[in-house]
């Protein structure tokens, strides 16, 4: 799989489902008369498995019945029409779906209410600043389980006392940052290594996406001047050898871009390549980290179950749900990331963790890093919903001019025609 595509996987979270039932004619009453909730899944779980069987056990009158398939696009295309006709199932996920459509011609149900009437839910201990992102129109219509964060890292040894302004600066300062550094010492350091430029410019264009892409007015960028500056910048950047898409040894490369799925990352992963790492924003990134949030899960309007299928996710808001050994990310309670954290920064003072996959390499923390760890979770709100189609389209054209076949203002122009087709179909 190309690295762009697997980006996006890891950025948007493509997945694969179904929709199945429906919300106004199907059996409401499971043969051992309990209520039955659908919930449509992207593709078999482990996670929804022992949820499902967790949640029945805690509501034994309540039959959750999860369908799958391995057709994405048909998933895509058969739940847009059972919404449409006020059919499906009662709970689903959403991700490649018009969701924005669907808000607002009221088919899906805004949980606000719910969540605030629901005594079982302890609302303070929410990370309200990853939910109230997920807002759309000021309503919460779509709920994940968990969060991811994408983290820039770079080496605080060779950084050392350098003043970098990380909040504004540039990817044009990043490069010229990138070379200085790059001379120190006898061996020559890559700012970036193991990712091709078109990997680059997609987390770049993901990061900066609203300045390219409107769906609201179905409106594209990609023929811009800024857009043919980002190409040119990229590949001169490894032109010059400041990137390279070659692997590098450990100690070859200054920075690295990660996606951090949960407390323990913050340790194993930060100390991937480097001993002292050093957290930082991306050049050219507004606001902090970008929050990609697990699957979301959305309740049909029209369900007959609108209650029942709102204690299945108000489960999975629950310390019972977000505590599953295989729920995936960051949890939505603080008291579960402060809890796994407050166990690393134990282990690793008295001597006793070790890094993932080292078998015996011990790490050193300090407690200024784990105050800044808790800062990076509980302050993160940089979110925007993407259409990975958009991505696809822009990663594949995006190679030809890369690979030096056609210019940037061509490779630009067969962008802006493909993404404006698709937005306008």
């Amino acid at each position: 799989m190309k690295k762009w595509l697997w980006m996006i996987c890891i950025g948007i979270l493509i997945t694969t489902t179904t929709a199945c039932g429906s919300g106004g004619s199907k059996d409401l009453e499971s043969k051992e008369g309990k209520t039955v909730v659908t919930l449509s899944v992207q593709q078999p779980s482990s996670f929804f498995q022992a949820a499902e069987k967790k949640f029945e056990e805690k509501y034994p009158d309540i039959d959750l019945q999860i369908q799958t398939t391995d057709d994405y696009e048909k998933y895509q295309k058969t739940t847009n029409t059972a919404l449409l006709s006020g059919k499906g199932p009662d709970i689903f996920e959403v991700s490649g779906l018009p969701i924005d459509d669907y808000v607002i011609k009221k088919l899906l149900l805004n949980m606000d209410d719910s969540m605030e009437q629901d005594k079982t839910l302890n609302k303070s201990d929410l990370q309200m600043n990853i939910l109230e992102l997920l807002k759309l129109n000021g309503g919460m219509y779509t709920m994940p389980f968990g969060f991811s964060l994408r983290a820039f890292v770079g080496d605080g040894d060779i950084l050392g006392t350098m003043n970098i302004d990380d909040k504004n600066w540039t990817w044009k300062e990043f490069e010229e940052i990138s070379r200085k550094l790059g001379e120190k010492g006898t061996e020559h350091r890559y700012a970036l290594a193991n990712d091709p430029p078109d990997f680059l410019l997609t987390e770049i264009i993901l990061d900066r996406y609203t300045e390219f892409v409107d769906h609201s007015t179905k409106q594209a960028k990609f023929d811009s001047s800024l857009f043919v500056g980002v190409l040119q910048q990229i590949k001169k950047m490894y032109d010059d050898k400041v990137m390279t898409s070659e692997p590098a040894d450990i100690g070859k490369q200054m920075f690295y871009s990660t996606v951090l799925r949960s407390p323990a990352d913050l340790i194993n992963d930060m100390h991937q390549f480097f001993s002292n790492p050093k957290l930082l924003q991306k050049p050219e990134q507004k606001g902090g980290p970008r929050i990609i949030p697990s699957s979301q899960l959305a309740i049909q309007a029209n369900s007959p179950v609108k209650e029942e299928a709102w204690k299945f996710i108000a489960f999975l808001l629950s310390e019972d749900g977000q505590s599953l050994q295989d729920r995936d990310g960051f949890s939505l309670l603080k008291s579960v990331n402060e809890k796994q954290l407050n166990d690393i920064q134990t282990q690793v003072k008295n001597g006793t963790y070790k890094l993932l996959g080292s078998g015996s390499l011990k790490v050193s923390v300090s407690d200024e890093e784990f105050t800044q760890f808790r800062q990076f979770i509980n302050t993160a709100d940089n979110y925007t919903d993407l259409d990975g189609k958009v991505i696809s389209i822009m990663g594949s054209e995006a190679i030809s001019f890369f690979s030096e076949q056609k210019s940037a203002e061509e490779v630009a122009k067969l962008i802006q025609n493909r993404v404006k087709i698709y937005l306008n179909e």
